[in-house]
């Protein structure tokens, strides 16, 4: 059941009903009617109940009336019917007050009529109502077969002409090649006297004879041939205008479906090749020729290639593919790719990115990332493809450095795994001097950072701690005060002052590159021996 209070009102016997109470609640949806006769029903009471009553439960404490509305409203109750007459000659002014309050519906119930008269009515209302539905859904359903709505799948869609037709039938490409066949005939007989003429009518192999209809385009594009082969030596002049309908049917619906999945098709041809290309199995001209044939222009001046793989292990490998291509379409429909132009490319277990521009001044780099942040932290992202991490390659000026900025991005992905790094958008920068350090002895490290870091370490250890926590932050935030006291969760001249007496211990000076590049290497370090 699904009435509102005022369309059970309009229901005879309860037009005779009065809504004496909680006007504003009329719109509540009634679900279902049962009959109260405990005064504990709240209990029991379900989201949507319309109960009635007679109010014997209730007729000694108007109060414990009052106390019955507010939880039947915190269950979700549709309303209350009450026969007054028997126990109650009125509704009590505190029962009626407080359902106006809670805006929740009070109906008083026709004498006259009993509750099994009233329940009655609202469900043979109910059922009318669906019966009227049903009929209307099928009534829809039969006008959308007989103009043959798209469907997904090409075969589902064969299927059902040849079960409307009910004949054996075949449909052959425009290359001659057999896309669906239940006749008994070989596909060297559907294809004899390949290229047929366009004109409809019989065609025969042996003995045997099968109807041909074309399948052509409004822009007389040749899309195939339907042939059915019937049992009948005769056919009426209505069977072979019911042929044509069927290969109407069938052109409407491969305009789509066969080139959808046409393009579907050369979208994984040209996947395979720029995979096969990464792999060094194919030459890159190969994969832009096959780009250009098909209107892509896959560079268009400095590009930027990024990763996009799934942050949970559970996640990716829990259809992985499903959830790259959500992502895929998420991202090309997505407001802010509108800047950006990109071409995304799923494989096994990530979706590999090619972002590029033709803007005179350079690649908008700070827009890219800013445009993968959005990405990593919006809901509807996640809701398509889980928790996301993309892991982007440095800016790139030739085609010829595709491969290199792939191999980038694989790089970075595999630093942040090991490094344990939590970023949800990583550019191969921030890893660069970890990918070129990282075959260094333990030992090596060890003593390089002791050496740097001695004065410091040999320091009261709290104060030795809170100091080289200061320096790691600032140096991680390349020597930016200010976003360094942010994640420090101190004031900026705070930092300012700590960093005054590291320099003075550790006899540097920040603003000397080879003073800087030595402390990048010791946090570098620190962090690989962390690792291991």
């Amino acid at each position: 059941m699904h009435l509102t209070i005022r369309e059970a009102l309009s229901i005879y016997p309860l037009t005779e009903a009065k809504l004496v109470a909680g006007k504003q609640g009329d719109s509540r949806i009634v679900k279902s009617v049962n009959v109260m006769d405990a005064p504990d029903i709240a209990d029991w009471t379900k989201s949507g109940e319309m109960l009635f009553t007679t109010a014997f439960a209730m007729k000694d404490s108007p109060q414990e009336t009052v106390n019955l509305l507010r939880k039947l409203n915190d269950r979700g109750a549709a309303g209350l019917g009450i026969k007054l007459g028997r126990f109650w000659s009125e509704l009590p002014q505190i029962v009626a007050d407080e359902a106006d309050r809670l805006h929740f519906p009070i109906i008083e119930m026709p004498f006259q009529f009993t509750f099994s008269d009233q329940m009655n009515a609202l469900f043979n209302a109910e059922y009318r109502r669906n019966t009227q539905l049903l009929q209307s859904v099928l009534e829809k359903q039969k006008k959308l077969l007989q103009f043959g709505l798209k469907q997904d799948n090409m075969l589902s869609m064969f299927q059902l002409i040849s079960d409307i037709l009910g004949y054996p039938m075949a449909v052959v490409g425009a290359r001659g090649q057999i896309l669906y066949n239940t006749s008994a005939w070989s596909p060297d007989q559907l294809s004899q006297n390949w290229p047929w003429k366009r004109k409809s009518g019989w065609v025969y192999a042996g003995k045997e004879r099968a109807y041909r209809v074309g399948l052509h385009q409004q822009d007389d594009e040749p899309l195939g041939h339907l042939l059915i082969i019937p049992d009948a030596v005769l056919l009426a002049n209505v069977e072979e205008g019911l042929f044509q309908q069927a290969a109407d049917i069938l052109t409407f619906h491969m305009c789509y479906t066969f080139r959808s999945h046409v393009e579907a098709s050369a979208q994984r041809d040209l996947q395979n090749n720029l995979i096969r290309y990464l792999d060094k199995g194919t030459s890159l001209e190969e994969f832009l020729e096959q780009a250009e044939a098909r209107g892509l222009s896959i560079f268009t001046g400095a590009y930027q290639c990024v990763i996009s793989k799934n942050k949970s292990e559970k996640l990716a490998e829990e259809q992985p593919q499903a959830k790259l291509k959500n992502l895929k379409q998420y991202i090309e429909s997505h407001p802010k790719s509108s800047s950006l132009s990109g071409h995304h490319f799923v494989f096994k277990d990530m979706m590999f990115s090619i972002y590029s521009t033709n803007q005179a001044d350079g690649f908008p780099e700070v827009e890219l990332s800013q445009v993968l942040t959005k990405y990593a932290s919006d809901s509807g992202c996640i809701e398509e493809a889980g928790e996301m991490a993309f892991y982007t390659s440095s800016m790139k000026l030739k085609p010829t450095a595709l491969r290199e900025a792939y191999m980038e991005c694989l790089e970075t992905h595999r630093m942040a795994s090991k490094l344990g790094l939590t970023d949800r958008v990583l550019h191969f920068e921030t890893i660069e001097f970890a990918h070129l350090f990282q075959n260094v002895s333990s030992t090596m490290m060890e003593d390089y950072c002791a050496k740097i870091l001695r004065p410091l370490l040999e320091k009261d250890a709290e104060y030795s701690q809170e100091m080289i926590r200061t320096l790691e932050v600032f140096i991680r935030n390349d020597g930016q005060v200010s976003e360094a006291a942010k994640q420090l969760f101190i004031h900026r001249n705070t930092v300012t002052y700590r960093l005054e007496k590291i320099s003075d211990l550790l006899q540097v000076d920040f603003k000397k590159v080879n003073d800087l590049l030595k402390l990048k290497a010791v946090f570098l370090f620190r962090q690989f021996l962390h690792v291991r």
